[in-house]
């Protein structure tokens, strides 16, 4: 049975002695039973069978060679045929091509790493009294199947057992039994000498990196329990090891939306730690550099403090700047951050508001980029707040460890925006803004952090800002040393060359194909590690057709509640969302499931989370693909599709579409629909009207950019909804429908947009509503360009 539920493969016919172990009659009616025909070899003539008695001799050689190099006693032949069927299991052969038999029996590559020689000395990692010792001398005896861990001999502690272990401090291979264990100590020799057994313990311990990584269960001997084991008392307990944002001196408070955590180099909290650690001259340095950028911008000049003038204070900020992989190393900053949280409205500030580019305005960039050929270059403004000018008078004491020594009792009255205040960010765009504006960029209309400048007929640069990171695209390299020229006229700004990473969002081109590939991989890595999850078994699908989540599943009692405090749901979910806006439409629906149990989670939507955790870890090189275009689609084409009251406790429907641009992945979208739709062709008529919406404004977007006669197609899979959005009859079933939902009939009559049915099995839309199976969901990535 073993055989056939781990390969699929029935067994047929079975070759054996006249033992009786074989020939009982319940053995018989087995394989009778199951249609198994048996071959029994005649008396006396082993040579029938020979293979067999074969491997027995070769196990045999080995037994009686390890115990006389262990010096074990005759009593452990079991431990040592387990450990040589172990190691037979793991060996080349030639009779398979010089694979191992694992190998083939698992599709899979065997870990020798935790291979050591049979009866030497190591040491057992235990927890006991405080005082105690906290490891004990053992004898490795092998590497029990079903268990991840080692079986141990226990010399130490009492009476020897034979326990099985996770944590394995150390090997001492040069050291045998018999070399620790002489003629004088017999205490150990007479525990066994007719002994019936030796009982086994399985011990509680952590996560060790010295244990087998795989778990056999194949033919070799399962049977080692011995008398005195339950695996129900004595199973190990998993050990729950704490996301790094809760152990004690980590601060990762942004780990939800930035998981950028360097594990060589710790990040001081303050200006006194910074100082007085092992780091001390890099940053020292980055404080001098911060502090020479804030001088250069005459961000303050120092007066008198005014009577009774409220003080904004200020502190130093820390962050190690993760590089790119293999290509850029990671940067000290040091940043004078104000405290903010000590200004007051209609004094210190009024308005805050700064947009930032869309995430979707990047990637309609980056496919132009791929299919055009277009230059990508990235810069960095160098303090970029402190170029905005205050309109309020603010004064902040002067910061900690650069205090002018003449003038110690003065205050600094800020002249420009500095890091912290609640005004920076629209000052700095405001600034930004008009001098792009001055200098002949014409502002999108449709996302107003980005510029476009038509240098030549028909010939355009892109500006993309986020906050203080730009991309520049551009048809004519010299063209953006032009734009670069007239940026670094009014700001210090640092070239990055060739767009690689933006928004930790990775960048990879090949050009020789026109293909631009958009991916988080190493953000990925860094969630999974956070989570403990990097060792995770990878699964097809970011959600299983067999989760059912509602708040039937949340804690009600106050144990519950307590026990899913401790769970980092809420930080999960947001690294996840963060991934699903940048590059992964691939769990925008797991997403947008498990996002509505922020407030009160439960270990079902807990483990939800996990799986698609799991999904991650096996597709972490998963991204966007641009560049891939068929010329028989429109420029703007999208897929729409609803999940008609799917949501379990409200009744609510789910609304997906994606849309792609000159054949690329640009925007997406899965969540609840706002209302309750009372049949399938309103909600999907409410889902069509959010992707035409959406349309419309890609249509404007593209069009702003220097495109003309831009088609726009959606493609719905509801028959009723697609005639319902072209037929403007009044009909009874339809009257409770909202007005402002048919606003796509205008568009659609003008012919702005158009849409079409699609059959329910083309519809890539179908992702964004409900988990799929396998092959179902492949085929929507691929319709989609994610790869």
């Amino acid at each position: 049975m073993l055989v056939e539920n781990q390969t699929g493969r029935k067994i047929k016919k079975i070759r054996s002695d006249n033992g009786l172990e074989f020939c009982s009659g319940l053995f018989n009616q087995f394989c009778r039973e199951n249609g198994i025909s048996r071959h029994l070899t005649v008396p006396g003539t082993p040579q029938q069978n020979g293979l067999v008695e074969r491997m027995n001799r070769t196990l045999l050689d080995k037994v009686r060679c390890m115990l006389i190099s262990s010096g074990l006693p005759q009593n452990f032949w079991a431990e040592a045929v387990m450990t040589a069927a172990y190691l037979v299991n793991r060996s080349p052969s030639s009779a398979i091509e010089m694979k191992c038999p694992m190998e083939k029996w698992s599709n899979k590559s065997p870990d020798y790493g935790v291979l050591r020689v049979f009866g030497s000395v190591c040491y057992a990692h235990i927890n006991q009294g405080k005082l105690e010792p906290r490891a004990q001398k053992c004898i490795l005896l092998g590497y029990p199947s079903g268990v991840k861990g080692y079986s141990l001999l226990r010399l130490e502690g009492g009476s020897p057992r034979v326990i099985v272990s996770r944590d394995v401090v150390a090997f001492k291979e040069e050291l045998m039994y018999k070399d620790v264990v002489g003629k004088a100590d017999d205490r150990f020799r007479d525990s066994f000498e007719g002994d019936t057994g030796v009982q086994i313990e399985v011990e509680k311990s952590g996560e060790s990196s010295n244990m087998p990584s795989e778990v056999t269960g194949n033919q070799e001997n399962n049977d080692q329990v011995r008398e005195g084991y339950s695996i129900a008392v004595n199973r190990p307990r998993r050990t729950v090891v704490l996301p790094m944002r809760y152990r004690e001196g980590e601060d990762l408070s942004a780990v939800a939306f930035s998981v950028a955590e360097m594990e060589a180099v710790t990040e001081p909290l303050g200006y006194y730690e910074a100082i007085n650690s092992d780091d001390k001259e890099n940053w020292m340095k980055a404080m001098n550099e911060e502090m020479r950028s804030l001088y250069q911008n005459e961000t303050w000049r120092l007066v008198d403090k005014p009577i009774n003038q409220k003080l904004v204070d200020c502190k130093w900020v820390y962050k190690l700047k993760e590089g790119i992989e293999g290509v850029e190393k990671p940067r000290y900053k040091a940043r004078l951050v104000a405290k903010g949280f000590t200004q007051r409205e209609g004094i210190d500030y009024t308005e805050i508001f700064s947009p930032v580019v869309k995430h979707t305005s990047i990637r309609v960039i980056l496919a132009l980029t791929a299919v055009y050929d277009l230059e990508l270059e990235q810069l960095d403004v160098k303090t970029a707040f402190l170029h905005g000018v205050l309109d309020e008078q603010i004064y902040m004491k002067q910061p900690l460890g650069f205090v002018d020594k003449e003038q110690p009792n003065k205050v600094c009255l800020l002249k420009k925006s500095l890091y912290g205040l609640k005004q920076s960010p629209r000052q700095w765009y405001r600034r930004f803004d008009e001098y792009m504006v001055k200098n002949g960029f014409s502002r999108s209309m449709f996302d107003n952090c980005v510029y476009i400048m038509e240098y030549s007929s028909g010939r355009f640069v892109y500006l993309l800002l986020y906050v203080d990171d730009m991309l520049i695209a551009c048809e004519d390299k010299r063209q953006i040393q032009i734009v670069k020229g007239v940026l670094m006229r009014e700001f210090d700004m640092k070239e990055l060359g060739s767009a690689k990473k933006i928004l930790g969002m990775e960048i990879q081109r090949d050009r020789n194909k026109k293909l631009l590939y958009l991916s988080q991989s190493s953000y990925i890595r860094k969630v999974l590690k956070n989570y403990s999850m990097e060792n995770c078994k990878p699964v097809m699908t970011p959600m299983a057709q067999h989760f059912k989540l509602s708040k039937s599943d949340c804690p009600v009692t106050v144990e519950e509640i307590e026990e899913m405090q401790n769970v980092p749901y809420s930080n999960a979910v947001g690294s996840l969302m963060y991934l699903m806006v940048c590059t992964r439409p691939d769990i925008g629906y797991a997403v947008s499931l498990v996002s509505r149990f922020l407030s009160n989670p439960g270990k079902l939507h807990w483990g939800a989370v996990k799986w698609i955790l799991r999904y991650l870890n096996g597709s972490k090189d998963l991204g966007l693909i641009f560049g891939q275009v068929n010329a028989d689609d429109p420029l703007i084409l999208g897929y729409v599709d609803s999940d008609f009251a799917k949501d379990l406790d409200r009744g609510r429907s789910i609304t997906g579409y994606g849309f792609k641009v000159i054949g690329s992945m640009v925007s997406w979208k899965a969540n609840l629909q706002h209302v309750v739709a009372l049949s399938t062709t309103e909600s999907e008529y409410i889902a069509l009207t959010e992707a035409v919406k959406e349309a419309m404004w890609l249509k404007g977007f593209v069009t702003d950019l220097g495109f003309d006669q831009v088609d726009a197609l959606v493609l719905c899979d509801s028959q009723g909804a697609v005639q319902l959005s072209k037929n403007q009859r009044f009909h009874e079933r339809k009257k409770h429908i909202n007005v402002k939902l048919h606003f796509i009939r205008d568009v659609i009559e003008s012919k702005e947009v158009m849409v079409e049915q699609i059959d329910t099995l083309c519809n890539a839309a179908d992702m964004f509503t409900k988990a799929l199976a396998g092959s179902q969901f492949q085929n929507c990535l691929v319709k989609l360009g994610i790869g």
